[in-house]
């Protein structure tokens, strides 16, 4: 008779917040392009209305649909029970996919920011990110509670710095955020907003991410509520803060870009606080790629347990009962991954995570439709037409964001073409699937 498998641990409301602000944010870092695209007085107004438009949207559609199915597999379960295993393949593959391109980003900003201390580091970019990688994959091996604690711990190494900041830019004069400089996009051309809008909508994204392992949360449609409230405040609040700071300190835009946040810090005051917002950067580098890769994980898990991806991907380490071939494969792919420059990523991770986040939108009210009388410990207070009003928002923001890719007589039209035609791999790879099972007599799933 075998032996029963132990009782999961569950993740807490306060680590959830600390896996959320890691999977969505991670600190300011990443941001500092902003003020380039937006400049002083376009750069904060992108920051507070990107977010209005882009995630609240979002938010509450995640919220909506976990309070209703908190299961393992989380966004692909739902688009599963909506639209059918078709589209809910295209759902778990273009996030498997967009979710490689956002991993490969997290070593290479922790290269840059440990540069910070020893330049020559640059040289040595690949053997440093492979070791970040397969350190990560270890401990999301270990299970969700380890990622749950280091998870907090990091975000406390990320925020010191950055409150240490904040309160020197606060006791100077003009640094209240009283004193923002007046909000206007003027003069600003479509690119320029487009690759704002951009940068914050990466650094805002994965709302969906953490609802993978929804089974393996303590009571969790309260939790998300009561978690992703907090975070998404918290993350809103640093951002501002951040950029708001960045803005009125006089720091050239360029330096920023280049350099990143310790130079503000060694700006405002000194080196002690550029060496600590490196640390924080690093931290955060680290908490990113082991919190996203804790959500990725789950998904070509339970792709394979519908016979959509190699069953092997389905297997449970014996110990800790974490899907540790799914994460092997995933580390192995982003290995790969590390040689792309930070923006032509920022473009092909959005461009990727948006067709997925669409098939979510449309999932709610397919699910508001058919089944209106379903419990729902989260409701949006809309009926439909109010539903399809409130996607219209970040429907628009991505087209946008899209087309000043696309007109820029630069390179950034390059990546954006790159991500639509991965995009296309879904329904090819899904229709040899479907003949190669129909060949076999398998056609029961499809």
């Amino acid at each position: 008779m075998s032996k029963p498998h132990p009782p999961k641990k569950l993740l807490r409301p306060l680590a959830l917040v600390a896996v959320i602000f890691f999977t969505v944010s991670g600190g300011p870092y990443g941001l500092e392009p902003l003020l380039s695209y937006g400049g002083r007085q376009g750069a904060l107004l992108l920051l507070l209305i990107t977010p209005i438009l882009w995630d609240i949207p979002t938010v509450l559609t995640v919220l909506e649909l976990n309070a209703m199915m908190p299961v393992a597999g989380g966004y692909y379960q739902w688009v599963k029970k909506a639209m059918g295993q078709r589209w809910a393949f295209y759902e778990g593959w273009w996030t498997w996919l967009y979710t490689f391109v956002d991993l490969a980003i997290y070593p290479v900003l922790f290269v840059q920011y440990a540069a910070f201390f020893l330049p020559g580091l640059i040289a040595y970019k690949i053997p440093i990110c492979l070791a970040i990688i397969w350190s990560c994959a270890g401990l999301n091996i270990l299970g969700i509670v380890p990622v749950g604690r280091v998870s907090l711990l990091l975000g406390i190494a990320v925020l010191i710095p950055f409150l240490v900041l904040f309160g020197i830019g606060a006791g100077h004069h003009g640094f209240s955020l009283a004193s923002m400089h007046d909000l206007s996009l003027r003069g600003l051309s479509p690119t320029a907003i487009g690759m704002g809008c951009y940068t914050v909508m990466w650094n805002m994204l994965g709302w969906d991410n953490t609802t993978t392992y929804a089974d393996r949360v303590e009571r969790p449609a309260r939790t998300y509520i009561l978690s992703t409230v907090v975070a998404f405040v918290l993350i809103l609040l640093v951002y501002t803060c951040a950029i708001q700071f960045a803005s009125t300190s006089g720091i050239d835009s360029k330096v920023l870009q280049d350099q990143g946040f310790p130079a503000l810090g060694v700006l405002m005051g000194g080196k002690w606080l550029g060496v600590a917002i490196a640390a924080g950067g690093m931290a955060s580098a680290l908490g990113l790629f082991a919190a996203v890769l804790l959500s990725v994980c789950q998904v070509p898990k339970v792709m394979a347990d519908d016979k959509m991806l190699p069953e092997a991907l389905s297997a449970s380490h014996p110990r800790f009962g974490t899907p540790y071939l799914s994460i092997i494969v995933c580390a192995v792919v982003v290995s790969a991954m590390v040689l792309w420059t930070f923006m032509d990523l920022i473009i092909i991770d959005i461009t990727l995570y948006g067709a997925g986040l669409f098939l979510e939108f449309i999932t709610l009210v397919i699910l508001r439709i058919r089944e209106p009388l379903t419990n729902r410990p989260f409701r949006i207070p809309m009926g439909v037409p109010g539903l399809l009003m409130l996607f219209i928002l970040p429907v628009g923001v991505y087209f946008f964001a899209l087309g000043g890719a696309l007109s820029d007589t630069g390179e950034t039209w390059k990546p954006a073409i790159f991500a639509l035609a991965v995009l296309g791999t879904a329904p090819v790879l899904y229709e040899g699937i479907r003949l190669w099972r129909a060949r076999t007599g398998k056609i029961d799933y499809i």
